[in-house]
């Protein structure tokens, strides 16, 4: 079938996304029908984004998805075995391990801290929320300004401009902490965003990381759409199935391509394609001879 047949173009694509320095992973639910009684169980999708572009870099984007049946973090660590460089993640503990050698080094997410603080000023109007949320804005706007320039620029610029303000967050952070009650729901965010600080704060000094993830949230909606329209999978092997097809169809759209005609153009070729050259079949490689993202198919 189909999706077996586009396996090794996966497998292609994988070994792909993982060669880089940067990368940017997360995971997120998919209800599966549970064999023999009806119900569903609660397995994942695994994203793993190679995307340096607002970093200057133009080499071709990429995203990889695989399944699991559970969220165990020996899936990550088994994903990520050969990896070598910055991971860009949430503060999922099953990606914990995978930083203890140094092989890998943690690069938080600031859309999530911010996140925490959002939704307790949403909820309670706490002043303190309300003024984290207000310091973290001027530090997406230097990444606007500096979006697609070199890793050294960017490095200066966050030397120059963010630097002062993360430090001063840092500081008023920790001073508002000792005036709030130890179990309070601004008091957790205060907790959660300094627990990652050290590790966020790499960003200043390497300009190859992003400030947030958002990169693989991005990468992810197409799942979240999907979870509306067909509910569940009907099997462990309907969700391999599935993950083969969103890396190919996430990849096409990251490369501006009409998945539907890249993956016609596959399917067509891909049989009698020489398995040595599979990689003449990934989606910069077949640009070409396509119709952009958004055109009708040819």
């Amino acid at each position: 079938e189909a999706s077996a047949l586009m396996e090794p173009l996966v497998e292609a694509l994988r070994r792909y996304v993982m060669a880089t320095d940067k990368l940017h992973g997360d995971d997120t639910p998919l209800p599966v029908l549970a064999p023999g009684n009806g119900k569903t169980k609660t397995a994942r999708f695994w994203t793993y984004v190679r995307d340096s572009r607002p970093a200057g870099d133009m080499a071709p984007p990429a995203v990889w998805f695989t399944y699991s049946p559970d969220r165990k973090g020996e899936h990550p660590q088994r994903h990520l075995a050969n990896f070598r460089g910055i991971l860009q993640a949430d503060a999922y503990a099953g990606f914990n391990k995978l930083y203890e050698d140094g092989a890998i080094q943690e690069a938080p997410c600031m859309a999530h801290i911010r996140r925490k603080f959002f939704d307790v000023m949403e909820a309670t109007q706490s002043a303190i929320a309300t003024e984290a949320v207000e310091r973290i804005a001027p530090l997406y706007k230097i990444e606007e300004e500096i979006r697609g320039r070199s890793p050294d620029e960017r490095r200066a610029v966050r030397n120059a401009k963010a630097r002062p303000l993360l430090n001063s967050m840092r500081e008023w952070l920790e001073a508002s902490l000792s005036k709030l009650p130890r179990k309070s729901e601004t008091a957790a965010a205060i907790h959660y965003a300094l627990g990652r600080w050290n590790a966020l704060a790499r960003y200043l000094d390497d300009g190859r990381i992003e400030l947030d993830n958002l990169i693989a949230e991005r990468a992810l909606r197409p799942v979240a759409v999907g979870r509306r329209n067909y509910l569940f999978a009907g099997s462990d092997n309907g969700g391999r199935r599935a993950a083969v097809l969103y890396s190919l169809i996430g990849s096409a759209k990251m490369n501006g391509l009409d998945p539907e005609a890249y993956l016609r153009h596959v399917l067509s070729r891909i049989a009698e394609h020489p398995i040595n050259r599979i990689e003449e079949l990934l989606p910069w490689n077949v640009a070409a001879n396509l119709s952009p993202a958004n055109q009708p198919a040819a």
